[in-house]
């Protein structure tokens, strides 16, 4: 039967938390002072041990198991714990840190306030720009203590609390035929040349399936990356931009909500069981708190 022992090592705790920051047995090595078949071997040592790979190979990259994400996560909470440890003992200050992980839209028209009182608290803050499937995985694999995002479904390692639930809206300039409309149809969109993400992204195939159901024939959309970008396509007037209700558009353009579209709702996550730092908690509860007064303020 696999020992639980090695799970509780320091050395290959850091390992392999140096491993799952970099996914590439040369960058951690360094990372750790280690060379590069050291570090190899305890990781190896590590899978054998919980009898379940880690980490597997796609192409030419590596990437975590579902076991390796687990694995990770308590690795880094390990460690994390232990150094706070040792810098109590020593007498040093300790200084909160906290990772957050959401999308540019979050970021730029949602997450703002709660982001600038938390700093005004002095605590650490970092921030990682990922849409919502990746800062899911980030939160799995303990590389970051919160995460906001719209998500559907939420894994089952996960917890998940409604923020702010917005409408899907059309940005367009306020002199277009449709601004003076309080809200719109899907009809109303007919004929209408759609500025939308990239294909593949989940907003982009929510808007393709509604539209398609209005059975018309539709001009390929523009294509652009991100809220900034589509609202400023829709500003210039080359075409209408399908957005989350929370963007705030730039001047001369407006948001006119379209029911048919439904909502979307985003959420704070964090790790089922996770014991989050006090700064988490308080960031956590600043985030809700922006959420309600966006709410109550729509």
């Amino acid at each position: 039967m696999p020992s639980a022992g090695p799970i509780l090592d320091g050395d290959l705790l850091r390992a392999f938390v140096a491993f799952a920051d970099t996914l590439n047995f040369t960058h951690a090595a360094r990372r750790v002072g280690l060379s590069q078949p050291a570090l190899f071997e305890r990781v190896r040592r590590l899978g054998d041990e919980l009898g379940a790979p880690l980490y597997e190979r796609t192409g030419k990259h590596l990437r975590l198991t579902d076991r390796g994400l687990r694995v990770a996560a308590h690795a880094r909470d390990a460690v994390a714990r232990a150094e706070a440890f040792a810098r109590d003992l020593r007498g040093e200050p300790q200084r909160e840190s906290v990772t957050l992980a959401a999308g540019e839209g979050a970021f730029l028209y949602l997450l703002g306030p709660a982001l600038a009182r938390f700093a005004a608290e002095g605590a650490s803050l970092r921030l990682l720009t990922l849409g919502a499937p990746s800062a899911c995985a980030a939160v799995r694999a303990g590389d970051a203590h919160l995460a906001v995002g719209v998500l559907d479904l939420v894994p089952p390692e996960l917890v998940a609390r409604d923020v702010l639930r917005t409408p899907l809206c059309v940005a367009m300039p306020r002199r277009h035929r449709l601004a003076r409309r309080r809200s719109l149809r899907l009809m109303d969109l007919a004929g209408e040349r759609l500025v939308l993400p990239p294909a593949g992204r989940s907003h982009r195939d929510l808007i393709g399936r509604a539209i398609a159901r209005l059975g018309h024939e539709v001009d390929p959309p523009i294509e652009a990356d991100g809220w900034p970008l589509m609202l400023q396509f829709a500003a210039l007037g080359l075409g209408v931009a399908v957005v989350n209700g929370i963007c705030a558009p730039p001047r001369g353009v407006i948001l006119r909500p379209v029911p048919e579209l439904g909502t979307v709702c985003y959420r704070l996550i964090t790790r089922r069981g996770a014991e989050l730092p006090p700064a988490a908690e308080r960031l956590a509860a600043r985030i809700v708190e922006i959420g309600k007064g966006a709410a109550r303020a729509g």
